[in-house]
C-alpha cells in the first residue's frame, strides 16, 4: 500500500513569474511543501494579466519553483482593467453604460473586488480536480483577498478546511491604520464570514494579528503569527566583510544601496536630503546611494516616483548624465535585479538603507534579507515599525530615531564607519542572529499547522 501524499490546494494569484513583494511567502511556502512530501497544486494569476495587463514579472523566479509543483491559471475578467476599445466584450462595446452597471453591482453586492472573476473560475476548477482526487487543506494567501472568498466556497461545497494566510491587510489600511472602509462595506461582512469559517488564519506580525483578533473575537482563538522570512537558495551565505573593510587604501568611496520598490509611502524626500547632508561629511563626498529595483507595482508609476527623488534635493532637480540613471546627486537608479541574483549586490555594497513606509503594522518582508546580508542597516523610516522590534536585537542596526534628515545624516556616517571596521566574526555574529529568521524556520508553525489538518481531514473520513 502506497503512503498517502497529503493534497493542498494553494490559491496563490502572485506567484511566479509575478515580482509582486508578495510573491516570496508563497513560492517558500509551496517549495517547502513539496520538499516534505506534500502534491502541491497553485492556482495563480494567468500570464496574460501579469505581462500584458501588469507588466510585473520576473521569469527568473520561475527557475526556482519545485517542479513537484502543479500550477493552474484560472481565468481573469479583466474588466476594470480594459482601457483599449478593441478589448471590450461584444455586449460591453454594445451597451457599455449597462456593462458598467452591472460589473459596479456585483461589486457592491457579490464580492468587493476586482478579482472575483479569478476565485469564481478557480472554485470551478478546484471542485472539478478534487471530485477526481481530494484535496485534504486549502491554504489561501491575500491579496487578492478573492482568494479568500474562494477558499470559503470551497469549503461550502466540499468541507475541505482552509487556511487564511493576510501577508496584508484587507480591511485595515497598513499605513494610515485606519479602516480601509466605511461601515457597511460589504468587505467587513466577507471578512467576518472567511476567518470564523477557517481552521486557522496568519499574519506577518503580532500587531496585525491583535487588530484583527479584536475586531473578530469569534475567530480570535485561531489566529497566529507567522513571520516573514530570507530564503536560503536565493541568499548565499556569507561572512565577507563589506568592500569598505576589504579595500587595501582608504579612499573607497562608501556605497549605500537600497533593495525593493519604491513606493509613494516611502519617505523619499528625507531620504534624499538625509544622504546629500551626509555626503558633506568629508568621508562622504564620494558616497553613492544605488537604488535596485522598480518604480512602483504597476505601469505609470516611475514618473511620479523619480520626481520625489529630484524634489528631495536642495536644488530640487537632479543633475542627471543623460540616461536617466541619477535620480539625485549622488543616488543612482541601478535597475531591476531578479532575486535570484540579490546575492551580488549585498555583497558589494557597503550599508544597506532600510527605506519603509509604515509602522506598527507593517514588517517588511525586505528587512530578514537585510539581516541575512550581514551588512549594516540605516532605517529610514517612522518610528514605531514593526521591524523594528526584529531590528533591535541586530548587531549593525543603525537608527536615527526618526525622520529628520539630519539624524538620518549622522545614522549614515556612523554605518560607514562602521562598515569600513567590520571583520569576519562581527559579520557571522550578524549573520547568525538572521539564521533565526531563515524562512524553513519560520514557516515552521504553518507547516505543523496544515500537516495537523490534512492527516485529522483523512482520520475523519477513514
Amino acid at each position: 500500500m502506497t503512503e498517502h501524499r497529503p493534497r493542498l490546494l494553494y490559491l496563490a494569484f502572485y506567484f511566479p513569474p509575478s515580482r509582486a513583494s508578495g510573491v516570496f511567502r508563497p513560492r517558500a511556502a509551496a517549495n517547502r511543501l513539496a520538499e516534505l512530501g506534500w502534491d502541491v497544486t497553485v492556482f495563480a494569476a494567468p500570464l496574460p494579466f501579469l505581462y500584458g495587463t501588469l507588466g510585473s514579472v520576473d521569469d527568473k523566479l520561475m527557475e526556482t519553483i519545485d517542479p513537484r509543483i502543479t500550477v493552474v491559471r484560472p481565468k481573469l475578467n479583466r474588466f476594470a482593467w480594459q482601457t483599449d476599445l478593441r478589448e471590450y466584450s461584444a455586449f460591453r462595446g454594445t451597451f457599455p453604460q449597462l456593462a458598467q452597471s452591472l460589473y459596479t453591482w456585483g461589486q457592491n453586492h457579490v464580492f468587493p473586488e476586482h478579482y472575483a472573476s479569478w476565485a469564481r473560475a478557480a472554485v470551478r476548477r478546484a471542485v472539478r480536480m478534487h471530485a477526481r482526487r481530494r484535496f485534504d487543506v486549502v491554504l489561501a494567501t491575500g491579496n487578492p483577498f478573492a482568494s479568500f472568498a474562494a477558499a470559503w466556497l470551497f469549503h461550502k461545497l466540499t468541507r475541505t478546511p482552509y487556511v487564511l494566510d493576510y501577508r496584508d491587510s484587507w480591511t485595515l489600511d497598513q499605513f494610515s491604520e485606519e479602516p480601509r472602509f466605511e461601515d457597511g462595506h460589504p468587505a467587513w461582512r466577507w471578512e467576518r464570514r472567511v476567518l470564523e469559517s477557517a481552521a486557522n488564519s496568519l499574519f506577518v506580525n503580532d500587531a496585525q494579528r491583535s487588530w484583527h483578533a479584536h475586531r473578530y473575537p469569534r475567530a480570535a482563538g485561531r489566529m497566529m503569527t507567522v513571520l516573514n522570512g530570507w530564503d536560503a537558495d536565493t541568499l548565499p551565505g556569507t561572512t565577507e566583510p563589506p568592500p569598505a573593510a576589504r579595500a587595501e587604501t582608504g579612499e573607497h568611496a562608501p556605497r549605500f544601496s537600497f533593495v525593493g520598490t519604491i513606493t509613494d509611502k516611502q519617505p523619499i524626500e528625507e531620504l534624499v536630503e538625509g544622504f546629500a547632508r551626509a555626503r558633506a561629511h568629508s568621508d562622504m563626498v564620494r558616497a553613492e546611494l544605488d537604488i535596485y529595483g522598480y518604480f512602483g507595482f504597476f505601469k505609470g508609476a516611475e514618473t511620479v516616483l523619480r520626481q520625489r527623488f529630484a524634489a528631495g534635493t536642495a536644488a530640487g532637480t537632479a543633475a542627471g548624465d543623460g540616461d536617466g540613471r541619477v535620480l539625485a546627486p549622488g543616488v543612482l537608479y541601478r535597475g531591476a535585479v531578479s532575486k535570484t541574483d540579490l546575492g551580488d549586490v549585498y555583497r558589494d555594497s557597503d550599508v544597506l538603507v532600510f527605506l519603509n513606509g509604515g509602522g506598527r503594522y507593517v514588517t517588511s518582508g525586505k528587512i530578514f534579507e537585510y539581516m541575512a546580508a550581514g551588512r549594516p542597516i540605516v532605517s529610514v523610516h517612522s518610528p514605531g515599525s514593526a521591524a523594528e522590534e526584529l531590528l533591535r536585537g541586530y548587531p549593525l542596526w543603525f537608527d536615527p530615531g526618526g525622520l529628520d534628515p539630519a539624524d538620518i545624516a549622522v545614522s549614515m556616517v556612523e554605518a560607514a564607519k562602521a562598515a569600513a571596521g567590520l571583520t569576519g566574526r562581527q559579520v557571522a555574529e550578524a549573520r547568525a542572529y538572521a539564521d533565526r529568521f531563515e524562512r524553513n524556520g519560520t514557516l515552521e508553525p504553518l507547516v505543523r499547522g496544515l500537516t495537523e489538518l490534512a492527516a485529522r481531514g483523512r482520520r475523519e473520513t477513514a
